[in-house]
């Protein structure tokens, strides 16, 4: 046996495990692509859904890659994507070397191969896995081991539930696009950010994963404002942000973003209410503090001091001081990591009701579990995005368990 059959081989093994020992459905295509892309030797692999329940265009459900996609779509027949989805045939676009098929600001493409996932059903969607250009043109075995992986996902989907409810984005209010931040120790430069894409929805509950030292910290200091971009660019509400100095990225956080710490950084010598109204006489159009404090369930502790105040507590002062503001975006760092499991439960419901409100939300963390919360998730490694998943199915946080 040849070694392009072996690997074949090796690669419908490894599938046929990771569908097998998956949990959920959500679990078994997130294992799959994953599974592809390594098979394939991918740049960027994208699981594309038809809307069944709006508009019946196929919008992106889980992609591995750096490229932001969220707003991407197609009709059945349109493009790449929904020729496959319409005529069921695979398509290979092996030595492309023309832009590629995802709209806006879409990398020059070496090669992109787009195989359907079909079942007994029909066709359910497509896998559509890419290389940029400069990287190693995809193969006609790379296709054929792409094609034979998505009939088996397609054998998942009819055998679990299929994802017929769409998350809607709203309007996108802050865009980044090829962001990288280096930090100089005498003649040592570090590459903290390597090239981040990422858009961010009004309404959303965003989710920024990863481990230790990968940068999310530090793009959410640059989303915030605390800290500028060694290049790329940075667009809010329609004004770039690129090169802002300093006295106008303090207005901008000032009238725009609100802070959620992981240190709660409450005034000690202040009570909650001071506390909202210290921040609230610095900006125009302020909520009410005490209203703040009751969609945080602690009206009755508004005289209250931090060191009278659980953890859980002073975490809700943070919030309600955030919302005081009336702010486009909350920011949240780590918020539960200094709290035991029932208390982050609390804050998290509180976070839960605040985005349900109609506020945005991007959190950092390193809790797996809370990113079934939100409507992305967006995990990165290395400084760079990695992966984005659409969650169709949001957990409460009444749900979550570790």
């Amino acid at each position: 046996m040849d070694d392009t059959l072996m690997r074949q081989y090796r690669a419908i093994g490894a599938m046929q495990a990771a569908i097998s020992n998956a949990k959920t459905l959500d679990d078994a295509l997130h294992e799959s692509l994953k599974l592809i892309v390594e098979a394939c030797k991918a740049d960027m692999a994208v699981i594309w859904y038809p809307d069944k329940a709006g508009d019946g265009r196929l919008h992106p459900y889980y992609w591995i890659g750096s490229d932001d996609i969220t707003s991407s779509s197609y009709a059945p027949g349109e493009g790449s994507i929904g020729g496959v989805f319409s005529d069921g045939k695979t398509l290979r676009l092996l030595d492309l070397g023309v832009a590629g098929t995802g709209g806006e600001n879409a990398p020059v493409l070496e090669s992109l191969v787009c195989a359907p996932l079909t079942g007994d059903r029909g066709i359910l969607g497509c896998v559509e896995v890419s290389n940029r250009a400069g990287s190693r043109p995809l193969t006609d075995e790379d296709a054929d081991t792409c094609e034979i992986m998505a009939m088996m996902a397609a054998i998942s989907i009819e055998e679990g539930d299929l994802v017929q409810d769409r998350w809607q984005p709203g309007k996108a209010i802050m865009r980044l696009r090829g962001i990288t931040r280096e930090f100089q120790n005498g003649d040592q430069v570090t590459k903290v950010l390597k090239g981040v894409n990422l858009d961010v929805y009004e309404g959303e509950f965003l989710v920024l994963l990863g481990e230790s030292g990968c940068g999310k910290s530090t793009l959410l200091n640059i989303i915030g404002g605390m800290d500028a971009a060694t290049d790329g660019s940075f667009d809010f509400m329609g004004e770039d942000y690129s090169r802002a100095d300093q006295k106008t990225l303090t207005e901008f956080r000032r009238h725009n973003i609100g802070f959620i710490f992981q240190s709660y950084n409450l005034m000690p010598n202040l009570n909650a209410k001071r506390n909202l109204q210290l921040i609230a006489e610095l900006v125009d159009d302020p909520m009410d503090p005490d209203e703040a404090l009751d969609v945080v369930g602690l009206s009755e502790r508004k005289t209250s001091y931090p060191s009278q105040l659980s953890g859980g507590q002073q975490q809700r002062v943070s919030i309600a001081r955030a919302l005081v503001k009336r702010p486009k975006i909350i920011l949240a760092d780590e918020p539960t990591a200094a709290l035991d499991y029932t208390t982050s439960i609390e804050v998290l419901s509180v976070m839960e009701k605040v985005v349900a409100n109609g506020s945005t939300l991007v959190m950092v963390t390193h809790n797996e579990e809370i990113t079934r919360m939100a409507n992305r998730v967006v995990r990165m490694r290395n400084g760079q995005v990695y992966e984005v998943t659409v969650n169709r199915h949001r957990a409460p946080a009444t749900d979550l368990v570790w």
